[in-house]
């Protein structure tokens, strides 16, 4: 294979200090790109959710977008974040939006605004303020005035902030897009004629806020002039605009995909997103933006769906928790370096496109004056191909699109993945009592309990016969909504002779439920992320005489997309019990009695100024697999500076602060064991998001991210309310740690900056190679973790990789025959490897 001239990288340092150069100026489009400033440009942009994060996060997420070769970063504007009732704003902490889009233009990167302000995103009821629903005569994202009056009220609002801070390219910021609307087109049929007069208003009220750049609507064909619309998918290269004079943006390409409780990981190969992105800019594209490229956590009930996990991972590049998803952020950073190579070639002349032969093909950018970029294809899922372009002979791996920004040097194939991956841990230590916590000196912890009453706690909210809509009444102010009625049983009843038991039968709407009779746990219920409505089956123990019944439903997230989504209800729809003498026992249209929420929940006392709200009780043992408990303890931050994570996998259900801050909700329900797993995942033919899963088994979610600047360095309050009952004791912070590199590199692998295929490995800060754990030139078999040697291998690998690597914090090996024996195996047919795993400490 053509290795990448030496002459190249200069060329890319030339095009990277083109980009950085200073804000201002007016940013305009024609059919080929953005026009910054009067420049064209190529742009990949990085979503990054600004109440996905924390503040003390930001700066450090945004500088390793900028390490990866990312031009932009993109977020949403959360409408219910920031209007909390009409006309009251919060831009606090998490919701600091201003703060976020100014770090951004210190790191001297663009924004895209996408300001919706319906949003989907697998948040809370996509975006919108539940209380604009009790508006009267309210349809959300239609043709209807109270909704357009709120949604231009917020919009315009969000652009007088960004215009005050002078936020906008043209007054010397960041911002050089703005959305409108999202995703409308999937959902348009449902709102009949008045949906065409909805995007037209939109789009009109958009452009007269006269912000200076160009807006956007995604998956919006009929997006008015000079709206833009774009293409969200998990391939966009066919995409095309629907005016000739609008340039080819894709605004969400999804790298990896959510996740629900109770269902299995999803995962999309490095090799897969990199193909997608090539084959955006090879067919004419020009900006690309990755959904997500940092998808962070759902912190407190943000989550939607419902039942996404509080865990927005999104396998995206850089990982919940900050740190680059490795070997995909480096496999990225370098296919962006070989699109920027080709930058100028691609803005400044027609692409020629070319068949090389079945399924592959060339698309040429030449324009007549030396300079010249190709991109050659191979769209065939299965067969590795050998292609002879310019008279040259090159091979391409199935499924894969090599960069010649030169039109004779491969800089880049999406198949070859030649940057580290690395194997990251999350390392448990147990909870410290506090040097201010009265536990100090005692052995173990000092826990606090308080239990709940299971049914009505203080005075009812009301009493009618039959069944109320759950999220109608609680408003969505909280997850927990108790239902309660009672039943006398007579003594001559047959079950109370036998050893059998009544059966309750309860149908609900969603989400969940936990049932109890006279006080105790008689079982739990739930729907899934497919199908929010259940049913409930179990026997329970009834007494004679009078008997409470209390079920607690309870929400995971409101629904956030669809037609009509708003008017999604929850909760029950039938209650029944059979097996008593006169059959089955109908309680549907009883008399029911309403409580909202839970006691410990309305009186704060997760709030460090409502801790004292309840009498709680002091113990060292607290009580284990019990329901309805909140648990408090005074703990010490775990030691070290690495990310933490809350493991829950010993409790049930429920939610946990810490100082106040909200976790958010904890459910380490496990997947099916009959479910279908992968164990590799071929990244060859087109990504679904049931393709490769894995975690069969396995709980949906153990870890809970509890960011660092949430700690004090003492009297930390870790507060939990359990649901259905767990192990407190077996709680603990883990710290997510790299503990290992691995590089698997062939002699043949394209480099953007060398001439010489290399192995690089570099540790986390403050921390150096220690050890090399595995090292084989040859043809070594297997993944990160678990490589093996094959008949062909150089005994001196080890000592060679140990010399270049042990004692640094990073370092590079060339596959040269100073370093490897080249002779080694002549009658082997294949291309050599090296492949290592070392350890960082």
């Amino acid at each position: 294979m053509m290795k990448i001239s030496s002459l190249l990288f200069p060329l890319f340092c030339f095009f990277t200090s083109l980009f950085s150069s200073s804000f201002a100026g007016n940013v305009t489009y024609d059919r080929r790109s953005l026009i910054i400033d009067g420049q064209r440009k190529l742009l990949i942009s990085a979503a990054i959710h600004y109440p996905r994060s924390v503040p003390g996060m930001w700066p450090g997420l945004v500088q390793t977008a900028k390490e990866g070769g990312v031009d932009v970063i993109e977020s949403y504007v959360f409408w219910n974040g920031h209007e909390l009732s009409p006309g009251k704003y919060n831009f606090e902490g998490r919701y600091d939006l201003v703060k976020f889009v100014k770090i951004v233009q210190q790191a001297g990167m663009y924004m895209i605004l996408r300001i919706g302000p319906f949003v989907a995103a697998e948040w809370n009821f996509g975006g919108v303020p539940v209380w604009l629903h009790y508006v009267p005569g309210t349809v959300f994202r239609s043709d209807n005035e109270p909704f357009k009056h709120y949604m231009q009220n917020f919009t315009t609002f969000i652009v007088n902030l960004m215009k005050q801070e002078k936020l906008f390219a043209p007054q010397g910021g960041p911002i050089i897009l703005a959305q409108i609307e999202n995703e409308y087109g999937y959902y348009e049929s449902y709102y009949g004629d008045g949906a065409k007069r909805y995007v037209t208003w939109a789009a009109k009220m958009a452009v007269s806020q006269n912000i200076g750049v160009p807006w956007i609507m995604c998956q919006q064909d009929d997006a008015p002039d000079p709206v833009i619309n774009t293409c969200n998918s998990f391939y966009c290269d066919q995409f095309t605009p629907n005016s000739p004079n609008k340039p080819k943006i894709w605004t969400e390409n999804w790298p990896g995909w959510f996740k629900t409780f109770g269902a299995r990981d999803p995962h999309r190969p490095a090799e897969d997103v990199a193909f997608s992105v090539a084959r955006f800019f090879q067919k004419g594209g020009s900006v690309h933006n990755y959904y997500m490229y940092h998808g962070g956590t759902n912190f407190g009930r943000t989550s939607g769906g419902p039942f996404i996990t509080t865990s927005y991972d999104y396998e995206a590049p850089i990982d919940e928790y900050g740190l680059p998803r490795l070997p995909k952020w480096g496999h990225l950073k370098e296919l962006h370096r070989a699109i920027k190579l080709s930058e100028h070639a691609l803005l400044k002349s027609e692409p020629t496109t070319l068949s090389l032969g079945p399924s592959l093909e060339a698309d040429v950018y030449d324009d007549g004056s030396g300079v010249c970029a190709a991109f050659l294809s191979n769209l065939d899922d299965k067969i590795d191909k050998n292609v002879v372009f310019r008279n040259v002979s090159y091979h391409l791996p199935a499924w894969s699109v090599s960069i010649l920004p030169d039109c004779k040097n491969v800089a880049f194939n999406t198949a070859k993945v030649g940057s580290q991956a690395s194997v990251v841990e999350m390392v448990p230590e147990e909870l410290q009592p506090s040097v201010t916590s009265p536990s100090k000196g005692l052995k173990g912890l000092k826990w606090d309990i308080f239990v709940e009453n299971a049914g009505i706690w203080g005075v009812s909210d009301f009493t009618i016969n039959g069944f109320v809509d759950h999220i109608n009444t609680t408003k969505d102010t909280t997850d927990y909504l108790w239902y309660t009625t009672s039943i006398i049983i007579g003594e001559n009843e047959e079950f109370l002779k036998k050893a059998s038991r009544p059966v309750l039968l309860i149908e609900s709407k969603g989400h969940a439920l936990h049932a109890f009779v006279n006080q105790e746990l008689q079982g739990s219920a739930s729907g899934n992320g497919s199908h929010s409505p259940f049913k409930f089956e179990n026997p329970i123990s009834l007494k004679a005489g009078k008997n409470e019944i209390a079920l607690l439903s309870m929400t995971v997230g409101l629904q956030n997309a669809g037609g009509l989504y708003e008017w999604v209800g929850a909760g029950l729809t039938s209650v029944k019990i059979e097996g008593l003498n006169n059959g089955t026992v109908d309680l549907s249209m009883s008399k029911w009695t309403y409580k909202i929420g839970l006691q410990g929940e309305h009186l704060g006392i997760y709030k460090p100024d409502g801790l004292n709200g309840v009498n709680w009780v002091s113990t060292s043992e607290p009580p284990r697999n019990q329901p309805l408990t909140w648990y408090k303890v005074v703990v010490d931050p775990p030691s070290g500076d690495e990310p933490v994570g809350l493991d829950m996998i010993h409790m049930g259900k429920g939610l946990a602060w810490l100082n106040g801050e909200e976790i958010g909700r904890y459910w380490p329900i496990e997947s099916s064991k009959h479910d279908k797993c992968v164990d590799e995942c071929d990244y060859r033919g087109k990504f679904f998001p049931d393709k490769c899963l894995t975690g069969c088994g396995e709980p949906s979610q153990r870890w809970y991210h509890v960011p660092r600047s949430w700690f004090k360095p003492s009297g930390n309050i870790l507060v939990i309310l359990e649901e259905k009952g767990g192990d407190p004791t077996k709680i603990t912070f883990s710290k997510r740690k790299t503990s290992g590199l691995c590089s698997n590199i062939g002699e043949d692998f394209p480099m953007v900056e060398k001439g010489k295929a290399a192995a690089h490995l570099k540790c986390p800060k403050n921390t150096l190679i220690s050890n090399v754990k595995f090292a084989s030139f040859g043809n070594p078999s297997g993944r990160c973790g678990s490589y093996s040697k094959g008949d062909c291998h150089d005994p001196n690998s080890t000592s060679t990789v140990g010399k270049a690597c042990l004692g640094k914090n990073e370092c590079s090996i060339e596959l040269t025959e100073e370093k490897f024996d080249k002779g080694l195996c002549p009658g082997a047919a294949t291309t050599k490897k090296l492949a290592i795993e070392a350890v960082c400490t």
